[in-house]
């Protein structure tokens, strides 16, 4: 990940163990990944509503909601999509490292980009999860609620993940969600692999926090056990 001349980390008056303590929380990216229409955003919105109703700090980071703003610089091309996901990664990272779970819903194509932001959390000590909703495409381009598929078979757009760019699925996600799969199910999938993240048992190392005691992903605060 490219940085700017002439800059150096500003250390704050917080290390992260404190912090996710202070506010009873641990961090965490979970990445949706699929062709368009797969049902990323269907999936993000409902797993952000969960946690937070849940007591669990968590933001969906869309890909349309990014490219009004802060990835509204970019095109739809390989070199400006690998900059869109590494960009959203860095954003991801940031909200991870202060306790929140960050949702990422973006198609994000390319396997080698999608690697490179898990690196980056991985070498940074913050948990990542890659959820890839198998949606075929012919169910992707048959569902269209937002008219991709059919402009970009009118002519009137170039550059679609699977139409005209290639779509590389993730080889060993954390989570895989078949065709026809509930939304409801799907949630409870991706909060297993968020309760499988074993936080508390490991040794904290590089900044890294344990889980605070009692934390339970999705519950309600008078649903979770008591330690």
């Amino acid at each position: 990940m490219p940085r700017s001349d002439n800059v150096t980390w500003q250390e704050t008056n917080l290390s992260r163990s404190s912090r996710w303590r202070a506010l009873n929380a641990i961090g965490a990216t979970v990445w949706l990944t699929g062709l368009p229409a797969a049902g990323k955003s269907t999936l993000g919105a409902a797993l952000e509503e969960r946690l937070v109703l849940g007591g669990r700090p968590a933001y969906l980071l869309d890909g349309d909601n990014l490219r009004h703003g802060i990835c509204g610089d970019l095109g739809f091309d390989e070199a400006d999509r690998t900059r869109n996901i590494l960009r959203v990664g860095e954003l991801a990272r940031l909200f991870a490292d202060a306790g929140a779970i960050a949702i990422v819903a973006l198609v994000s194509p390319l396997a080698g980009a999608r690697q490179e932001v898990r690196s980056r959390h991985e070498a940074d000590g913050l948990a990542f999860i890659e959820v890839f909703l198998d949606t075929p495409l012919a169910e992707c381009a048959a569902r269209d609620p937002k008219h991709l598929y059919a402009r970009a078979a009118a002519g009137e757009i170039d550059d679609l993940t699977g139409v005209d760019q290639a779509y590389e699925p993730p080889v060993d996600p954390e989570v895989t969600v078949e065709p026809g799969t509930s939304v409801a199910a799907a949630v409870d999938a991706v909060l297993g692999s968020l309760d499988a993240i074993d936080a508390g048992a490991r040794v904290a190392k590089a900044g890294t926090a344990g889980m605070p005691p009692g934390l339970q992903w999705g519950r309600p605060n008078n649903e979770r056990g008591v330690d």
